[in-house]
């Protein structure tokens, strides 16, 4: 019955473009949408025409690349949690030094670090504890970005050569390193480039 139906409808297209109108027809298509049929001339005949979509065609994804997918995303995800507090330290690193560059007094400058590094503990430790081994290795290497020194430097410049020491003791534990350097152009390529979408609000 539905072959019968299309077959006479399409007769009927048939003879409304053969007989020279230029009516335009709507026709129901299979997924309950319709489709403006026009009535072109192609080369002296006249011919009905229906304007499509573009159809894009994805191959199936291999379990490589989705694995790849999943990593990136995984990357995305852990630089976005991270960066703002590597920026976060660059502006109190500058600011420190601000200060302590008005501080000639050797006690008064360890009596600042002493009464700073209280706050930073207090505002920012359940955060910190709060983040993977992974965004920990990665927010070592921002602050390196960030700061051009490494987080084992600045331990040791604003502290002492023995806390640094122990600092990086507890880090080689977990598998991360305090020396660890930002590569934009080598192994923190990926990360380079997050960031640098970050910024520019795309992601």
């Amino acid at each position: 019955m539905g072959r019968v139906v299309f077959i006479v409808f399409f007769l009927g297209l048939v003879s409304q473009v053969t007989s020279g109108q230029d009516t335009n027809w709507i026709k129901l298509d299979t997924v309950g949408r319709y489709h403006l049929i026009q009535i072109i001339n192609r080369s002296g005949e006249r011919m009905p025409e229906i304007e499509l979509e573009d159809v894009v065609v994805v191959g199936k994804r291999s379990a490589g690349d989705r694995f790849q997918a999943w990593r990136y995303a995984r990357l995305v995800y852990n630089v976005r949690k991270v960066y703002p507090y590597s920026v976060m330290i660059r502006d109190r690193y500058a600011e420190v030094n601000r200060h302590l560059s008005n501080m000639p007094d050797d006690k008064l400058r360890k009596e600042y670090l002493k009464k700073l590094e209280k706050d930073l503990f207090r505002e920012y430790e359940d955060d910190l504890r709060s983040m993977t081994i992974t965004q920990g290795r990665i927010l070592i290497k921002l602050v390196d970005r960030e700061t051009k020194n490494s987080s084992y430097d600045l331990i040791k410049e604003y502290r002492s050569a023995v806390t640094a020491t122990f600092w990086q003791g507890i880090a080689r534990i977990f598998g991360s390193n305090l020396k660890d350097k930002y590569d934009p152009d080598g192994d923190d390529f990926l990360i380079e480039m997050i960031i640098y979408e970050i910024e520019a609000g795309r992601l």
